[in-house]
């Protein structure tokens, strides 16, 4: 497996050559955009760095970088909902990565055991306050039996 990724020759390149060369931020972190290859909805937004960008493009299952926990996580290892890569694109200046999926076991995504990380919506009332609302189906799964640790 490779995890070096090389520098861009210059702008001409990293925007219309054929080398992937990501530009990871400070940190070694590009964003990630989650969605189902079937009907796009987006499941989440996560980071990568080249290691987990190296699996995910040898394995096709998609692997993260886990700020909160500073560790590799291959989605879906725990609760059988892997994700399994049909696609991957990048940004015009690479500094970005789509990645289109689709997901085993329950199909869920969220570890709340629902389909998208992106289940609640704002909403504002007529005095300008914000509260979230739950817009989606119930979870796909019980998180509390799924994650017993």
């Amino acid at each position: 497996m490779t995890t070096a990724f090389e520098e861009p020759a210059g702008k001409a390149e990293l925007e219309e050559g054929s080398a992937l060369t990501p530009r990871f931020s400070a940190d070694g972190l590009v964003t990630a955009v989650v969605t189902d290859s079937r009907d796009g909805v987006l499941l989440m937004v996560a980071h990568m760095n080249a290691e987990t960008l190296a699996l995910t493009l040898d394995t096709g299952i998609a692997h993260y970088y886990s700020r909160s926990r500073q560790a590799i996580w291959k989605k879906g290892e725990s609760s059988g909902n892997l994700q399994r890569v049909t696609e991957i694109r990048v940004d015009c200046d690479q500094d970005a990565i789509w990645l289109k999926v689709d997901v085993d076991g329950h199909g869920a995504t969220c570890h709340t055991g629902r389909r998208s990380c992106f289940y609640r919506k704002v909403e504002s009332d007529e005095a300008g306050a914000h509260r979230l609302i739950t817009d989606t189906e119930a979870p796909l799964f019980d998180p509390t039996m799924v994650y017993q640790k």
